[in-house]
């Protein structure tokens, strides 16, 4: 029967892809497309192959890995370093055992040797009268590259077993591999001195393993786990693969202390569940658990097809990186109006979740990796991480779903149209604030809190509570409230809400300074408030103020005047103020100081010492000097009081020694409100 001419041409594309994606990954350690991905081609080559009789020996689905690369001595490998055959599932699972237990006559369960799928790179180590010789990379299975100058380096690799074994050749394979935290100290460092920064662990070790010059290998903290034994002459092994990893350990080589031997493929699968379940904390990455036959006698009988041994089987973990494309990228208003670009992703399952959109942190980001709308990513979810793009598929001769578009910040916020501020060098931020729909919560909860309209019974999930149900849509609706709206709400009550509504109230009778403070300028705090309170003394003056006069401010620079000049510039900003006023807000008029003579506490000197459990420090310390003390690290006979809150220690009582006035936080706290009242 002929084989039809499409099926002809998708597997001879299909080699082309795997021999293209095979030499990216083994040959330049720089894959373009996730694990998963490769997998599925390599699976769809076979399945053709198989179901058209279309396997050939120079088939990509024959090899192992890929070809030696120049520059280094080819090594051969006596005996063949093969590839493991996969399965996704339980159903997979069980139909190998079946294969194996029918091939070797067997009723009874079979044992199992089980240990994490490291994701790093498969090395040979042959030691000769237990002396390492030689070091090399699995290459395409049989010829691989010599890297002895670079494995010497790695401080686990024993140079010497112990005790040393005459008369013998021992190879010993394993999985060379970066650490999790390792990876991420390296990148740390990489970033802080301008270099690049590493993709993943598997491709960074597999990269520092087959440098030419070990001194940059050496620059890597590599890592070594011992998975199995090739050649061994004059040495006679145990008769299990369990009993083996026992002996290598006690030669001094490192092993996996993740593995297990489990008794029949049932057994087998709850080690693979417990090891998903713990995947996210173990310190390195494994992509699947591999299971082996434990007796090397039935290893034996079982023998090996081309790539892989018929005794061994990867059980391979949900995915944690997969391809998709970038649909759309939209612009997202955090609840304290820092502006987010947030990827909009045809569905992908990845991590063991459908993955739809991810955030792309900032436009520095989308600058790094060169993204554009209709790029093909690679997404990676690890654990419960939240999903990430780490990488742009490269779109040359690609047939991209959707056009490609570059992804360019909005010019007025998303949620209110007010404008964006650049927030330091990446971020960009609302200037709406107090009237910005995706702000609404903060904002509230800002202005209701203690040091700002101080609304006592108006808390978090009060707030929360009255905005979710849309009683309130600003701050201005506070004090539309009714009695009747809150004895609604469950746990509310008629005496509750009368206290509420009393608090409301009372609150209308505030100060400038807690009024401009509950407003919720950018980097306005208390001590600015107050400044700018009695530098104008009223608030039109403020709102009128240019850049210029907002810089006489003391404590006000060039940056935070634009922020007040943004925020009294928005009219809707205006509007609500206005609106607040004539609910009933207001205040005693300040008299206006432009000089330093109207400072409650100009000339005397503050210490702070204790923790502050109501008021961050940084606060206290700026609302003292705008009330124009000094604030000093030591006690001293010049110091004038000392705030000590619990866990206060030698300053308290060098103090006390001196008889140095002491406020405890509340006594603090009270005489600030009675000099900004």
């Amino acid at each position: 029967m002929a084989v039809p001419e499409k099926i002809l041409r998708e597997v001879s594309a299909l080699r082309q892809q795997v021999e293209h994606h095979n030499r990216l990954y083994h040959s330049q350690d720089a894959p373009e497309i996730p694990d998963a991905d490769f997998d599925a081609l390599l699976r769809r080559l076979e399945e053709l192959e198989a179901k058209y009789a279309l396997q050939e020996d120079a088939s990509p689905s024959q090899r192992v890995g890929g070809e030696a690369i120049a520059g280094f001595t080819q090594v051969r490998h006596e005996i063949a370093m093969l590839s493991l055959n996969k399965v996704f599932d339980e159903a997979d699972l069980k139909s190998f055992e079946l294969r194996l237990k029918k091939r070797l006559e067997a009723e009874s369960s079979l044992q199992y040797s089980c240990e994490p799928k490291v994701d790093g790179i498969a090395v040979s180590l042959l030691y000769k009268d237990g002396v390492l010789e030689r070091a090399a990379t699995r290459g395409d299975g049989t010829t691989g590259e010599d890297i002895t100058h670079n494995v010497r380096t790695i401080g686990s690799i024993p140079l010497q077993l112990k005790p040393k074994i005459k008369n013998t050749v021992i190879e010993i394979r394993g999985e060379i591999f970066l650490t999790k935290e390792g990876f991420k100290k390296l990148n740390e460092a990489s970033e802080k001195e301008g270099g690049k920064i590493f993709v993943n662990p598997r491709n960074t070790a597999a990269g520092a393993i087959r440098q030419l010059d070990p001194k940059k290998a050496a620059k890597i903290p590599l890592q070594m786990y011992c998975y199995s034994v090739g050649r061994v002459d004059g040495f006679k092994l145990p008769k299990t693969l369990s009993e083996v990893f026992s002996l290598i350990s006690e030669w001094g080589l490192p092993v996996n202390p993740d593995r297990s031997v489990e008794n029949g493929i049932d057994a087998c699968l709850k080690y693979c569940l417990a090891l998903l379940a713990k995947r996210s904390v173990l310190p390195y990455e494994i992509d699947g658990a591999v299971l082996k036959v434990d007796n090397l006698e039935l290893q034996r009988q079982l023998g090996s097809n081309a790539r892989s041994p018929r005794w061994a089987m990867a059980y391979k973990f949900p995915a944690e990186e997969k391809s998709t494309t970038v649909l759309d990228v939209e612009f997202q208003v955090g609840r304290t109006g820092t502006i987010t670009p947030v990827a909009r992703l045809e569905p992908v399952f990845v991590g063991g979740v459908t993955v739809s959109n991810t955030t792309l942190h900032n436009m520095d980001e989308i600058e790094r990796l060169g993204l554009q709308i209709g790029d093909r990513v690679i997404v990676r979810r690890a654990g419960d991480v939240i999903p990430k793009v780490v990488k742009v598929i490269p779109h040359e001769g690609a047939s991209n779903k959707i056009e490609r578009k570059p992804i360019l910040i909005p010019e007025v916020c998303p949620a209110c149209a007010s404008a964006l501020e650049k927030d330091g060098d990446v971020l960009y931020r609302c200037s709406g604030g107090i009237i910005c729909p995706a702000q609404r919560k903060e904002s509230i909860k800002h202005f209701a809190s203690r040091s700002a309209m101080d609304i006592e019974g108006l808390g978090s999930k009060l707030i929360e509570l009255l905005v979710d149900k849309e009683i309130i849509t600003s701050v201005a609706d506070i004090y539309a409230l009714t009695p009747e709206q809150l004895a609604s709400l469950e746990r509310m009550g008629d005496k509750s809400a009368a206290k509420l509504i009393a608090a409301i109230q009372k609150s209308k009778q505030t100060s400038l300074p807690r009024f401009l403070f509950a407003l919720g300028i950018r980097e306005v705090g208390e001590a600015t408030a107050l400044q700018l309170a009695t530098h104008f003394g009223i608030l039109d003056g403020i709102i009128a103020a240019d850049l210029d006069s907002l810089v006489q401010v003391p404590d006000v620079g060039p940056i935070m005047a634009e922020h007040i000049r943004v925020f009294f510039s928005n009219k809707s900003n205006v509007a609500l103020i206005e609106k607040l006023q004539g609910s009933g807000v207001t205040w005693p008029v300040i008299e206006a100081s432009y000089d330093d003579s109207a400072k409650p506490l100009l000339g005397e000197t503050y210490v702070l010492t204790g923790s502050l459990e109501k008021m961050p420090r940084n606060e206290a310390k700026a609302m003292l000097i705008a009330l124009g003390a000094k604030v000093a690290g030591s006690v001293s006979k010049n110091t004038s009081c000392v705030v000590a809150g619990p866990g206060a220690g030698s300053k308290l009582a060098k103090a006390e020694e001196l008889g140095i006035k002491v406020l405890d936080e509340e006594e603090f706290i009270a005489l600030l409100d009675e000099l900004m009242a």
